[in-house]
């Protein structure tokens, strides 16, 4: 039989594959959202008068729950048993089952990282109202990190969450952080890289990144208290140059030679959960 903790990790475990589903569809619809609303918002500035009182055009629904997911290029709405985590797409050999168009592998890497990092927190912690907490924590950087890499967005519908979610944890002792640890921390994290932002805008006239790296800092922060700040920022900077190296040498990158900062403090984020932040400072050798 499996010990207890064993159990705990195998049923967080099989939740996180299904939030990983559910994560692939914000990966790729929460952008698209932001998008549309900015550009109602703009069409509503510029729109004159005579336009205003004219018939708004009846829109699809377009959210996290509707329409249902289908094939881009077919328009094939994909049924509930070509939906379940990983399997489907073992099953499919990962196609789709009308058109044939291969799916991206992302979508099962996904699901299994958010599986085991759901696994990981039962192991840790059982079951219980702080595993939970690292779950969310878990859920909500993996998004962020896929939609910065894509998008360089980093969403205030899940930084600010994630911001008030750490410090309400701390509040409620769901971790360790003590509370004025953790608003300390949030202070501490957002002013450092809103500073460093400015520094650099004013010495070379260029914007090296943006307000959503503050927030997701100051969530770090809110989470691991200000002690954890410099081991995170420290090894989100080491992967950051090594990896934005490793890009342009191969001649591959974005235009403007902009690499997202994001997923590299979402790796380091996730490894001061797993590891500590102490253990970073570790294995960077400081």
């Amino acid at each position: 039989m499996l010990g207890a903790s064993a159990a705990d990790a195998a049923l967080l475990g099989l939740l996180g594959l299904l939030v990983g589903s559910f994560l692939n569809v914000v990966i790729h619809r929460l952008p698209k959202m932001m998008e549309q609303h900015w550009a109602a918002e703009c069409a509503d500035l510029h729109a004159g008068k005579e336009e205003l009182l004219r018939p708004v055009a009846v829109v699809e629904p377009f959210n996290l729950m509707v329409p249902r997911s289908r094939c881009p290029q077919c328009g094939h709405q994909i049924r509930w048993f070509e939906n379940v985590p990983v399997l489907s797409y073992i099953a499919l050999r990962g196609k789709c089952s009308q058109c044939a168009t291969p799916i991206s592998m992302r979508y099962p890497t996904v699901e299994l990282i958010a599986g085991a990092l759901f696994a990981w927190c039962g192991w840790s912690w059982g079951l219980g109202w702080e595993a939970i907490a690292w779950c969310g924590f878990s859920a909500a950087v993996l998004a962020l990190a896929c939609i910065d890499w894509d998008t360089t967005l980093l969403p205030d519908d899940i930084t600010l969450p994630l911001l008030w979610a750490g410090l309400c944890s701390a509040g409620l002792r769901l971790t360790d952080t003590a509370l004025p640890d953790a608003l300390w921390g949030a202070v501490g994290g957002y002013l450092s890289l809103w500073l460093v932002y400015w520094a650099f805008k004013l010495v070379t006239g260029k914007e090296g990144m943006g307000y959503g790296d503050f927030k997701l800092f100051a969530a770090f922060g809110a989470w691991f208290g200000w002690q954890a700040l410099i081991p995170v920022i420290l090894m989100a900077s080491v992967i950051g140059a090594v990896i934005g190296i490793g890009i342009k040498l191969k001649g591959e990158l974005r235009e403007g030679g902009y690499v997202p900062f994001g997923p590299f403090l979402a790796l380091a984020g996730l490894t001061a959960m797993i590891f500590g932040p102490s253990a970073i400072l570790a294995v960077i050798g400081l």
